[in-house]
């Protein structure tokens, strides 16, 4: 079976793009299961699959945080990777279905692992917003805060991979630039979600002015509204759609051995142990058990 990919909710769990790829596994928070029922779901993906990343944001609960860590040291495994990629919510759903497609290919569970950060730096993560008046994530100027308490008040806004904000309008004065986020230079697929916003910019001239290839429609994360500190939003998220595409990206990047837990690796960090490339060994007794990256 190939490697599991998990996240932390449901609802960033996204359908899949083609009958090939599969599902996500949903680590539920220490509010809706015990610590016991959490150790027997993990260790059933581990027998399943062999390994199992999951993406675990900063913008997650503490509690949530804690809880994957304490299941992945009383099981004293190193084939649970978590990942802490910093993306908005959609972004994040967006990054898990890329690794699902990935799943199937010939990639080692190291290479998978950390190729989330790569694949991350080629999202287009952002947000149309009612309001920026309590957005902590981008820089917010002052002009932008005022214009804020504007009832008919529309703001764009790129979270990643390079902050960007500007009000909508025909008398709008961008903030940084351009109106429109700077888009892609490269094909992509457009997911978007609505909250509370009435809206149909991101469809109608974002998704046009960034030749995306396709858009698709899903209901919100639950915890956008909190990223984007408002539920009048419409989120938005362009990325690669081509599991090819991907599949070269991935596999044009150096392969390395992490010298600290022998998994594979490709970029400047291990997906599984966190151990930077040039990291020196370990002193006798004070790392896991090295493994081969396919091993169990």
């Amino acid at each position: 079976m190939p490697t599991a990919i998990a996240v932390t909710s449901a609802d960033l769990v996204l359908p899949a793009p083609d009958r090939h790829t599969p599902g996500a596994a949903v680590l539920r928070p220490p509010g809706e299961a015990g610590l016991e029922a959490a150790l027997a779901e993990t260790t059933a993906l581990l027998e399943r699959h062999g390994h199992l990343v999951a993406l675990v944001p900063p913008w997650l609960p503490p509690a949530t945080v804690r809880r994957l860590h304490t299941v992945r040291a009383i099981l004293e495994t190193d084939r649970i990777a978590l990942l802490d990629i910093d993306l908005p919510p959609l972004g994040t759903a967006v990054l898990a279905r890329q690794l699902r497609q990935l799943t199937v290919s010939d990639f080692s569970p190291g290479v998978l692992a950390s190729a989330a950060r790569l694949l991350s730096h080629y999202i287009y993560a952002g947000a149309l917003l009612g309001s920026v008046a309590k957005l902590d994530r981008i820089p917010v100027g002052l002009k932008a805060h005022a214009r804020s308490w504007s009832p008919s008040a529309q703001f764009a806004v790129l979270a990643h991979p390079q902050p960007h904000l500007a009000r909508l309008g025909a008398a709008a004065a961008p903030a940084h630039g351009g109106v429109l986020p700077p888009g892609p230079a490269f094909a992509t697929h457009l997911t978007f979600a609505r909250g509370q916003l009435s809206s149909d910019w991101v469809t109608a001239e974002l998704a046009p002015a960034w030749k995306v290839q396709g858009v698709m429609e899903n209901p919100l994360p639950a915890d956008s509204a909190r990223w984007w500190a408002t539920p009048k939003l419409v989120e938005f998220a362009a990325a690669i759609p081509d599991v090819s595409v991907l599949y070269q990206l991935v596999a044009s990047v150096r392969r390395e051995q992490c010298r600290w837990c022998g998994f594979e690796l490709i970029g400047d960090r291990c997906g599984f142990c966190a151990a930077p490339l040039a990291a020196p060994p370990p002193e006798d007794g004070a790392a896991p058990r090295a493994r081969a990256a396919t091993g169990s």
